[in-house]
């Protein structure tokens, strides 16, 4: 029977509906399917720029006040130039204060929409050898000749500089000091660790890891700068006001190397002092067989005073550079096993060392945050907007056992 035209029509109805549905399923899922794939790659970014964040947001957190872990508010005008001047050069912690401040410059520029030649200009620099007091005052000098807006300075000898702050107070250039600042009545603001605190607690954490008695020795970076100072004296009389058993046997200042060469020379030739594995003759020495200051190296230095000292079980070392003079004398003297050494900053040698049970603890600073609010304290000077006398930049006690830990990942030296 062939149907007729009424049922031929709507049979081709049904089909072209069900074609058009088909067609709209398919359509409706490739929408579906292209409009997951743009939110994932949104989401994506997301998670990306968070990443970026978080890799130095740990480093700002630790600020305090919390005004100086941001660049809100800082109407700088198109150009201005701020300077900073550090104590070294190449070192990781000085490079931890160099990503600081440039990220704080960049998030000045950001907020203010600046670009180009309109933007404000932030540059670090430094001595090329560090903690030469010398290349410092000249390179500050250098500075101010350029007219900054406002001036960051980490000083290497408390009592230098005081002429060159007072052509800033008189040419109206804010001074604002880090990391190791100065008596000087005119600072605007210092931004730093609270060296005092950071310094009791490593004495506590030495005297721990001595069984609160024995004999110490500490090895500091110099005898000029207020934070090696600060450090130094904090150490010495939390030692001697809590624990009365534990005696500082001796203080080498890294500064004073030429002094402790005569030292070792003067007593190498008396016939008091042999080094280790030395093929001089016994008894005093003549002729050519006398020992020149100079051709002692530090290294003899150290030797000398872990000598003089064998029954030290304790050191404390104020910075990294002390803390590998100090690790390596002890090895090499074959004193690591029984030395418990407490040391500051975290660079590579000395995460190793710690891992590797060299180094017990460490007080680890925060150089970035240091970099960041030095900048922020000095744009604050120059727009007279007020700061506040003592920037607090955090420190972290770090060991073995917490090392990995998230609290102690995110204040890390960045690579």
């Amino acid at each position: 029977m062939i149907p007729d035209i009424g049922e031929r029509k709507m049979k081709k109805n049904r089909i072209i509906a069900m074609l058009l549905g088909t067609a709209l399923l398919v359509c409706g899922c490739q929408q579906t399917s292209k409009a997951t794939d743009e939110e994932k790659k949104i989401e994506s970014e997301k998670n990306t720029t968070k990443t970026e964040e978080n890799a130095y947001q740990g480093k700002l957190d630790l600020i305090t006040p919390a005004a100086y872990n941001n660049t809100d508010g800082l109407k700088l005008k198109k150009g201005d130039y701020i300077s900073i001047i550090g104590k070294a050069n190449g070192a990781q912690y000085w490079d931890e204060v160099k990503k600081g401040v440039a990220q704080a410059a960049e998030d000045i520029n950001t907020n203010l929409g600046y670009t180009g030649k309109d933007k404000v200009k932030v540059a670090f620099n430094a001595p090329d050898t560090a903690d030469n007091v010398d290349d410092q005052v000249n390179l500050l000098d250098e500075e101010l000749d350029r007219y900054p807006v406002a001036v960051g300075i980490s000083i290497v000898d408390l009592q230098a500089c005081q002429v060159q702050f007072d052509l800033a107070t008189d040419s109206e250039i804010p001074i604002v000091t880090f990391d190791s600042g100065s008596d000087y009545q005119g600072v605007a603001a210092d931004v730093s660790t609270d060296n005092v605190a950071a310094g009791k607690e490593a004495a506590q954490r030495l005297a721990e890891e001595m069984g609160d008695s024995g004999e110490a020795v500490l090895f500091i970076q110099d005898s000029k700068s207020q934070a090696a100072l600060q450090r130094e004296k904090a150490v010495t009389e939390e030692l001697k006001a809590n624990h009365p058993n534990i005696s500082v046997v001796n203080v080498y200042h890294m500064d004073e190397l030429s002094n402790m060469q005569k030292t070792v020379s003067d007593e190498i030739n008396a016939g008091t002092y042999r080094p280790k594995d030395s093929e001089l003759p016994e008894g005093q020495l003549t002729g050519e067989d006398v020992v020149t200051a100079d051709s002692i190296t530090e290294d003899q230095v150290v030797d000398y005073i872990l000598a003089k000292h064998p029954n030290i079980t304790g050191c404390f070392a104020a910075n990294g550079d002390s803390v590998k003079l100090a690790v390596d004398g002890l090895e090499r003297n074959k004193m690591e096993k029984k030395v418990k050494v407490i040391g500051f900053d975290a660079n590579d040698d000395e995460i190793q060392d710690l891992k590797d049970g060299k180094v017990n603890g460490l007080i680890v600073q925060n150089p970035f945050g240091m970099g960041y609010a030095t900048v922020v304290a000095a744009a604050r000077a120059s727009l007279n907007m007020g700061n506040e006398a003592v920037v607090n930049t955090g420190y972290t006690w770090v060991t073995k056992k917490n090392l990995k830990t998230d609290e102690v990942q995110k204040i890390l030296y960045s690579k």
